[in-house]
């Protein structure tokens, strides 16, 4: 009996210690300086023939990429699907043919619950503007479709472009609440294989993918307390580094147990609402983003990016997207942001105009002169920039937009820094 106490004793202290470790598995919250990842973004070659099977392959991987990415604490946002430029394949049809194909594609995306980025209407020179019109009737018609149009290549601005464009957002104003325009960009010198919407597209084979980031909240953590800007942006450089690494090691995983082949992240810190660029920029600076000091912020962060050693795709610079970020909307309603602001900015940084509040009023032509500024400094610096404006019909500045989106803050319109007469 002396012999079976101790037994017992040992075996329950045994069932303890075995037991106990569990318990100090549970999961830690998550970190608030994390990046999401703003999109998985699959590119295919669309064939009208056969593209229900080759959505149905594309969610496949898009499913089993989310999966592995929230399997390791990465919450994602969204997942896209990207074609090649839509004329490409809907030759042969009738403008009504190629709308009725569109609605019901959308109607999948929406079912399927992806975002659809049908690629530019005019990719190249000689492309007829008839299929800007055509763009404009599925967008006007869809909801889940995004589409571009390029304005400037590798060898200058395309004027002839950049005036369909503006035709085609003053068409899109008039749509509910104004909001056509923020599925459609005038894209300039921005290369296939982008994961941000609305300029992605890819002009290969397909069955590729790539990543796009919301990592406003990685910034922010590195500059909070950064004691001068080579501080602040190595410690940007070593946090983000870090993340990225993970990311591509996981996605280098789905690409080998999948066949899709991955082609890159984008490492712009796309902010989303509350989650700020601005608020982070305001922290390097400690003025108000619009005041001396923010070109050097934006240079900063941009910098600091296309210094990370990782496979990268994209635009990989400051997104400013106004009424995508809280403070950005706000400081545009104070007065301190503006087109021209804007555009400086845009010399150092990522994406041109994105997401601006105009007023309804503004002419063709004035959109055309800011879509055309835009193509022009994308030429002359050699970068990825676009154009993604929204006037707002009825209104006019000192108004405040009603737009009726998840992604939109609204904002007081102000009025155009000149006017064509």
């Amino acid at each position: 009996m002396r012999l079976g106490k101790p037994r017992f004793f040992f075996f329950f202290c045994a069932t303890i210690i075995f037991v106990s470790p569990s318990h100090a598995q549970r999961k830690s919250p998550p970190d608030p300086a994390r990046p999401k990842i703003r999109a998985i973004t699959a590119f295919i070659n669309l064939d009208r023939a056969q593209y229900q099977q080759q959505i149905a392959d594309a969610m496949t991987l898009l499913k089993r990429a989310r999966t592995v990415f929230e399997s390791r604490d990465y919450e994602v946002e969204t997942i896209r699907i990207s074609t090649q430029p839509f004329p490409e394949y809907t030759k042969g049809l009738t403008a009504e043919q190629a709308l009725a194909f569109f609605k019901t594609y959308d109607e999948l995306a929406t079912q399927q619950k992806f975002a659809a980025s049908i690629g530019p209407a005019l990719l190249n020179p000689s492309d007829p503007e008839s299929q800007a019109d055509l763009l404009v009737d599925i967008l006007r018609n869809t909801k889940s479709i995004n589409a571009s149009l390029v304005v400037a290549d590798e060898n200058g601005v395309r004027w002839p472009s950049v005036g369909a464009a503006a035709r085609a957002m003053k068409k899109l104003e008039d749509s509910e609440h104004s909001q056509a325009n923020f599925s459609f960009s005038a894209i300039a010198l921005v290369p296939p294989l982008t994961p941000f919407f609305p300029g992605s597209y890819h002009t290969g084979f397909g069955h590729q993918f790539a990543i796009a980031l919301e990592s406003a909240n990685t910034v922010a953590a590195a500059f909070q307390g950064a004691p001068d800007l080579a501080t602040a942006r190595q410690r940007l450089i070593d946090r983000l580094s870090t993340e990225a690494l993970n990311i591509q090691e996981l996605a280098g995983r789905i690409d080998r147990d999948t066949g899709w082949t991955y082609m890159g992240i984008d490492l712009s810190p796309a902010p989303m609402k509350n989650v700020s660029i601005a608020a982070a920029l305001e922290t390097l600076t400690a003025q108000p983003i619009g005041s001396p000091g923010t070109l050097t912020g934006a240079a900063t962060i941009t910098t600091a990016i296309r210094d990370i050693q990782v496979k990268q795709t994209g635009y990989n610079g400051l997104m400013l997207p106004v009424l995508e970020d809280s403070r950005l909307a706000q400081r545009w309603s104070e007065g301190r942001l503006s087109l021209d602001s804007l555009l400086s900015y845009s010399a150092v940084c990522g994406t041109g105009l994105d997401t601006i509040p105009l007023p309804g009023d503004i002419s063709e032509q004035q959109l055309e002169l800011i879509i055309g500024d835009v193509a022009t400094l994308a030429v002359k610096w050699h970068k990825p920039l676009s154009a993604r404006l929204l006037p707002v019909a009825g209104k006019k500045p000192g108004d405040t937009t009603e737009f009726d989106s998840q992604y939109l803050v609204n904002a007081t319109l102000q009025p155009l820094a000149s006017k064509t007469q």
